[in-house]
């Protein structure tokens, strides 16, 4: 690793206070630091979301005396996450949209970008660790490892699952040993102008979604039969796309012998099934795009996530498999499977 001084970090700066203060921590340690403000995709008509957020990130820029550079990345953002999310809820799975962000953009375009332009390493926001490869006493070295944030309940490695021993051996999270009671005491003694803001909700840098509405302009809507899972016609729907495995708001059912859950869904047929919580229970999830952080790990037990506020459960392998020890709630096919052995986050897969 080259010396602070002659390093150059560019980091994701949204305009928030976890990536102001991680580009702080690392101006403090002595490297040269450059913000990076990524314009996202942003729907035709949808009052704009973003240009507050560049404001806010200037104005940390200035406070922290170092460059912030605008990059639009909306085309990208827009094939590689919007039209991803459409195109998944049309197909009737659930996708996850942060983890495809991650993957094609912070950790794809971004770190490309960055690095064709004189970067040495870029930085993110994330509450994740980062253990950079290392010589062993064998001479060999030792991979890369994605560890848990210190803060587990702000602990974001769930959605990095994809990346590869090419993008942790360029990446720094200057957060990932601080909890977020802690970030906020940092922006305020720094004197950050985001100390106090609040955290960003919805969707990656696509800004906050009323999912239903937004999926209405893309999907037309198409009327449907909710079934019972003993086959009863239980009420209409407004087209399956719309609703995801475990969902019991919006039925609007209105019968005895509530509450009901979607637990399966026919998109071919435009078929809702809902049934109780016990049906919702599962031990087998079958998965695509199986992806290992580094194949060296012999766990003799692994535990894995099947959503990000889903605590990891103990679970084994079984080919394209993952077997749980216990059943789990609503397996939802688009959803990722996090693997994880202590605090290492292994790889991860996407449900069928």
């Amino acid at each position: 690793m080259q010396s602070k001084k002659q390093s150059t970090v560019y980091v994701a700066m949204s305009g928030g206070v976890d990536s102001s203060v991680a580009a702080a921590l690392l101006k403090q340690q002595g490297f040269r630091v450059v913000g990076v403000f990524m314009k996202p995709w942003q729907e035709p008509g949808v009052t704009c979301l973003w240009e507050q957020d560049r404001q806010d990130a200037l104005r940390v820029a200035a406070v922290l005396d170092i460059p912030l550079l605008t990059w639009d990345f909306s085309k990208a953002y827009g094939q590689s996450v919007a039209h991803y999310m459409i195109d998944a809820y049309r197909r009737g799975v659930t996708p996850n949209p942060d983890v495809m962000c991650n993957k094609e953009i912070k950790f794809g375009l971004f770190l490309r970008k960055a690095l064709k332009e004189g970067a040495d390493y870029i930085a993110t926001g994330h509450y994740a660790r980062v253990q950079h490869a290392r010589a062993t006493s064998s001479k060999q070295q030792a991979p890369s490892k994605l560890l848990r944030a210190v803060d587990r309940n702000k602990d974001q490695t769930y959605f990095l699952w994809t990346l590869t021993q090419a993008q942790l051996a360029k990446t720094f999270f200057p957060i990932g040993d601080y909890t977020k009671p802690q970030v906020r005491t940092l922006a305020r003694k720094l004197k950050l102008p985001v100390a106090s803001k609040k955290d960003s909700q919805g969707v990656c840098f696509i800004g906050p979604l009323d999912m239903k509405s937004f999926l209405m302009r893309h999907v037309p809507a198409r009327k449907g039969e909710v079934v019972h899972v003993d086959g009863r016609k239980l009420g209409e729907h407004d087209g399956a796309p719309y609703y995801t495995i475990g969902q019991r708001h919006g039925l609007h059912l209105g019968i005895a012998g509530g509450p009901y859950y979607v637990v399966a869904k026919d998109v071919g047929r435009n078929v809702i099934i809902v049934g109780k919580e016990r049906d919702l229970l599962g031990r087998t999830a079958m998965l695509t795009d199986l992806h290992f952080i580094h194949r060296t790990f012999r766990p003799s037990a692994i535990s894995a996530k099947i959503r990000y506020r889903t605590p990891d459960a103990p679970a084994r392998f079984r080919g394209k498999s993952i077997i749980f020890t216990k059943p789990q709630r609503a397996i939802t096919p688009g959803q990722s499977v996090v693997f994880y052995h202590n605090d290492e986050v292994l790889g991860g897969g996407i449900i069928v």
